[in-house]
């Protein structure tokens, strides 16, 4: 038993130590572009799935509403975003993403896609299909056992 939980240890501070390598180069090419990565994940949202609800946000980049405020006050202040008030509910205000914003990530995201092959690119590709189905299953039963 003890050889059983030893390596399910083992796995999480694997597991952890790779999610904090492949970070640091998503992390550092992020920067490299004046956003820290949380600024880059709400632009990133907002050119990918369009204008969101501020409550909605946090939740779907796994944020507190608070931080979300903020993070939408500097991306407002460097015009990449911009709020809009709903027009049927006084209550929802949208975060929309501006020309500028969409001309930054159509400009960085090339490269950034690359930066994150070359930090994977330490497993092959069959490798990474590998990983990826290992990893959904490992997350799914992760997510249903939490309670």
């Amino acid at each position: 038993m003890a050889n059983e939980t030893d390596q399910e240890l083992h796995l999480f501070i694997i597991l952890s130590r790779a999610h904090q390598w492949v970070s640091a180069h998503v992390h550092q090419d992020i920067r490299k572009h004046g956003l820290n990565p949380t600024e880059f994940g709400v632009l990133e949202l907002l050119y990918h799935k369009g204008e969101q609800p501020l409550q909605q946000i946090g939740e779907k980049i796994l944020m507190t509403s608070g931080n979300i405020t903020y993070v939408i006050d500097k991306l407002v202040a460097k015009g990449l975003a911009h709020r809009k008030a709903c027009p049927t509910d006084r209550r929802v205000i949208y975060a929309e993403i501006t020309e500028q914003g969409i001309q930054f990530l159509d400009d960085v995201f090339p490269s950034h896609r690359e930066v994150i092959s070359n930090a994977v690119s330490g497993l092959s590709s069959e490798e990474q299909k590998q990983a990826i189905q290992l990893l959904k299953k490992l997350g799914i039963a992760a997510q249903t056992s939490f309670k």
